[in-house]
């Protein structure tokens, strides 16, 4: 039975990105993948300007005086409206944070360290050059790479590609994704259980997680644990479909068909069972290039699931950055009591929590088992506690973040 990073490495070893790309608004381009380089077609800022409200000045002006001097103000420079003659020595002009400086200008005083009385300025200030101004180019220099291939854009991310010209956005395209849960016992949340039934939940967690990683989810669902209704509805998914997720049906049960069915359909099997609690029956296989993952039916290994094996696979498929797909762990103060080691590694849920030392803190939740949703709720992160390793109260752990 292979290890988590086993397990994790052999499902990365099999995909490869889709490298299937489109051009994109930039408002629509949140959380999508650039799919090329992107570089500037400006210099930012665009030209000399001003970091402050305040007078644009010569700085020469103030060389060797020993007391405030006064200046004449010719005129002003605002955002958009530069002022447009030359600013001689002995005057000054208006300007305003973002403002062209004025041409033969190289300083300027803060508002707060002068007086007016008509057109008079009278500063109290040594100006040396340069002063509260932003040089053209300091930021960005026309063709320099702004953001790289690979990158999932963030909020800000789209403000940058905005103040240089990049709309549209040349993206990814997003993988495609059928998230298939299995079980005779199970009805939709809509409806009141019969006897021996239980509403499911599965669906929603993996096809919200799914989107947060950015893929497109083309159907969400409840298959019954029949072979022939298993055998169209997953040969659709395979079919229409980059990725197929499931939960249930893989332990060794009677009509746990899931590994089976797949096979019947062409996946090759390459991962069943990874020394992990909970979570230890997941299933993965190939089909061609789609990946196949069968996760646990209890919601909590459906959790860990796809946190641990799920979410780099599909971000490596969506043509993102290789660090989106290491293991996102974290290290954090074990709160809890002492946990004796097994033979597989564990992960308890837990609630992080800054220490008087800042350092982060794993407070444990109280919780059932990996049915138990409601507690595992509570958790914000998992507590790993390595195989054959017991972990002692106050000890330094790795954790896994949830979000």
């Amino acid at each position: 039975m292979r290890t988590p990073s086993e397990a994790i490495a052999e499902i990365l070893s099999r995909i490869r990105p889709l490298n299937r790309k489109e051009s994109i608004s930039l408002i629509r381009a949140q959380g999508r993948v650039l799919a090329e380089d992107v570089h500037s077609d400006v210099d930012l800022p665009p030209f000399e300007k001003s970091a402050m409200d305040g007078f644009a000045v010569h700085s020469a002006d103030f060389e060797g005086a020993a007391g405030p001097i006064e200046l004449e103000c010719v005129g002003e420079s605002r955002a958009g409206v530069p002022f447009s003659g030359k600013v001689s020595r002995g005057t000054c002009t208006e300007i305003y944070t973002g403002a062209e400086l004025p041409n033969g200008c190289d300083a300027v005083v803060m508002i707060e360290k002068t007086s007016r009385e008509g057109a008079t300025v009278r500063i109290d200030d040594r100006p040396l050059p340069n002063q509260h101004v932003s040089h053209q180019g300091e930021i960005l220099r026309v063709g320099a790479v702004v953001l790289r291939k690979g990158r999932r854009l963030s909020s800000a991310d789209l403000s940058i590609l905005a103040a240089v010209g990049c709309d549209p956005v040349p993206v990814f395209q997003r993988p495609k994704v059928s998230v298939l849960t299995t079980g005779d016992e199970l009805v939709p949340a809509s409806e009141v259980p019969g006897t021996g039934q239980i509403r499911e939940g599965n669906t929603f967690y993996l096809a919200t997680a799914c989107q947060g990683v950015g893929c497109e989810v083309l159907e969400v669902g409840i298959v019954p644990d029949k072979e022939d209704v298993l055998l169209e509805r997953f040969g659709t998914a395979l079919g229409d479909c980059d990725a197929v997720i499931t939960t249930g049906g893989v332990s060794m049960g009677k009509y746990d068909l899931v590994g089976a069915v797949f096979e019947k359909l062409g996946v090759a099997p390459l991962l069943h069972k990874v020394a992990i609690k909970p979570g230890k029956p997941i299933w993965f296989g190939m089909q061609g290039e789609t990946p196949v993952f069968g996760l646990p039916g209890n919601p909590v290994s459906s959790l860990l699931g796809f946190q641990v094996f799920v979410r780099p696979a599909l971000s490596l498929l969506s043509g993102a950055d290789p660090k989106e797909q290491v293991e996102r762990l974290r290290r954090g103060i074990w709160r809890g009591d002492r946990v004796g080691g097994q033979w597989r590694q564990q992960n308890l849920p837990a609630r992080v929590e800054q220490g008087e030392d800042g350092r982060d803190e794993l407070q444990p939740v109280s919780w059932h088992g990996s049915a138990d949703m409601v507690g595992a709720g509570a958790a914000t992160a998992l507590a790993i506690v390595p195989a054959d390793t017991p972990i002692e109260p106050g000890e330094s752990i790795h954790y896994r973040p949830l979000d």
